[in-house]
């Protein structure tokens, strides 16, 4: 395989790196990176930016404000953009999972309502699927919405939902019919976060951040021109939805191979004798750590290959994600105990990698919930990439209502 790229996608990649360089200066290290904390008038402003300049929705169709470049070209923006630490955390959501649903199931009309304030940052999208009692099913989801004329009443209860507290829509799941089985009686929506009955708590995290959120719907009226898809739908727009959040999540940063072991090279052996790096077992660490990322940047270079022939990468895709964030979870784990006394100090003024490590086995938990749990990844690998039987499911041919609940 060959992963140079072609005359045209080095040219717009040169193209690309010239606007990033012009639009926010030379690239960031770690020590500069652009912090969510710039806030989001930055983001937004930035957004704008781009969006003018035709980098956002490369791939979607002209009729919707994007430019139908194939897959590869919205890959080589991204690599570049990630170079200058670009402050696009508020539109990964919306851009990356709630938009390409809109797009794909509402109606024409709506369409051309919401996409193009998405895409030039002025609104701001979350994702409503996951809740207390349904764990990573799903489908297994109260929240429910019942007709009333040309509108629908939902009550209920999400959670764990990104960026709920600044959102203007959000895509929301929810049950309409409890005689149907759980996956079957499921229906999408759009939902405005400002209306009536929605109220957003802001989750404090043990980062310190409160970036989740619950989210309660109490009589909340939906219209019901607001429906993505068919009544009862709801699961197989949701897949269209998951696999997007599993493509966009895989991805997501933490310390690097080359951090960790810069750090080992300049912290004490246990034993005493020389660095980090003379230890056996610390070594073994590393080599893993290693091979790991090299497996992620294989699969990603498979993926890569996938998009710059036109096709649509797989199932398989879930192999990065459970790597990336088991990965980031043991390696910052590593680190902090590594520094023995002097790794309780998370302070970014002191700590190591202003505190890099912390932030990534604080928010390693969260990534290994985002997009599926491992155990539900894990499944997803075994059955649709290895072909081997599917789980034993008791609750095939069932009505939701007749499930039993633990009462």
């Amino acid at each position: 395989m060959d992963f140079n790229d072609s005359s045209e996608e080095a040219a717009f990649r040169a193209e690309a790196r010239a606007w990033l360089e012009k639009t926010l200066g030379p690239p960031a290290s770690r020590q500069t990176a652009r912090s969510e904390g710039d806030g989001i008038p930055a983001s937004k402003a930035y957004q704008a930016k781009k969006a003018a300049a035709g980098y956002v929705g490369l791939t979607w169709r002209k009729e919707v404000g994007g430019r139908e470049l194939p897959p590869i070209f919205q890959v080589i923006f991204s690599q570049e953009e990630q170079k200058f630490q670009a402050p696009v955390a508020p539109f990964g959501i919306g851009l990356g999972m709630c938009i390409p649903t809109v797009i794909a199931f509402h109606s024409a009309d709506k369409i051309k309502r919401y996409v193009g304030p998405a895409l030039r940052g002025e609104e701001i999208w979350c994702q409503l699927f996951s809740e207390p009692s349904a764990g990573s099913d799903v489908a297994g989801l109260k929240t429910k919405a019942v007709r009333d004329g040309d509108d629908w009443i939902v009550n209920g209860q999400k959670v764990w939902t990104s960026g709920a507290h600044y959102c203007d829509y959000g895509i929301l799941l929810v049950r309409t019919n409890p005689e149907k089985e759980k996956h079957k009686g499921l229906t999408m929506f759009v939902v405005n976060m400002k209306a009536p009955g929605v109220e957003v708590r802001p989750i404090h995290q043990m980062s310190g951040g409160s970036n989740f959120n619950e989210v309660y719907f109490t009589d909340v009226r939906i219209s019901d021109s607001e429906r993505l898809g068919e009544i009862g739908n709801g699961w197989n727009v949701a897949l269209v939805t998951l696999m997007n959040e599993r493509l966009a999540v895989g991805g997501s940063a933490g310390p690097e191979y080359a951090e960790i072991l810069e750090l080992a090279r300049n912290t004490p052996s246990p034993s005493g004798k020389g660095s980090l790096l003379q230890d056996q077992a610390f070594r073994e660490k590393l080599a893993g750590w290693y091979v790991s990322a090299e497996g992620y940047t294989l699969g990603k270079y498979r993926t890569m290959t996938a998009l710059s022939k036109g096709q649509t990468p797989g199932p398989e895709n879930s192999i990065g994600k459970l790597l990336n964030a088991n990965r980031m979870q043991d390696l910052a784990n590593s680190a902090i105990e590594a520094e023995d006394h002097f790794g309780i100090i998370s302070d970014p003024d002191i700590a190591a990698l202003q505190g890099a490590f912390h932030n990534a086995y604080m928010w390693a938990p969260g990534l290994r919930i985002a997009g599926g749990t491992d155990e539900i990844l894990r499944n997803i690998i075994a059955e649709r990439v290895l072909g081997l039987p599917q789980d034993v499911r008791v609750d095939k041919g069932v009505a939701y209502k007749d499930l039993p609940t633990g009462r």
